[in-house]
């Protein structure tokens, strides 16, 4: 009798509060209210970051000769930083580590401070417009 009663005790409890949690259940609904400036915004951006190796980006140069050289440079610069991407390039007759797509002069001038620590012998530049 003592074990029916616990038992009946505990159902009825599990019962009461299944049936209670379903029946504070809401339907909810997010409204979102945008302004259309930021699709404008997004879209300027957008263009902005379409053409990633424009000619007209500043690049950073960390190395320039053999290409076991220039692997092994590649290697320890990813090692060492992985906040710009690295390039390994080759034109004749030298294989080129090419750091970074910087929009502004400034932007590589900040990268180049902390890079110059490791290879002091970095430099800025433009590349050349491919024909």
């Amino acid at each position: 009798m003592k074990l029916f009663k616990i038992k009946t005790i505990a159902l009825t409890g599990f019962c009461a509060i299944a049936l209670s949690a379903t029946s504070y259940a809401q339907q909810g609904s997010v409204v979102l209210n945008q302004d259309d400036k930021i699709d404008k915004l997004l879209e300027v951006k957008k263009e902005m970051n379409k053409d990633e190796n424009a000619t007209n980006r500043f690049k950073i140069q960390i190395y320039s000769g053999s290409r076991v050289g220039a692997e092994k440079e590649l290697s320890n610069y990813r090692n060492g930083f992985d906040q710009w991407k690295a390039t390994l390039v080759y034109e004749t007759p030298n294989y080129k580590i090419w750091i970074g797509s910087y929009r502004t002069r400034l932007e590589a001038d900040r990268a180049l401070t902390e890079i110059k620590e490791k290879y002091p012998n970095g430099f800025i530049f433009q590349p050349k417009p491919k024909n």
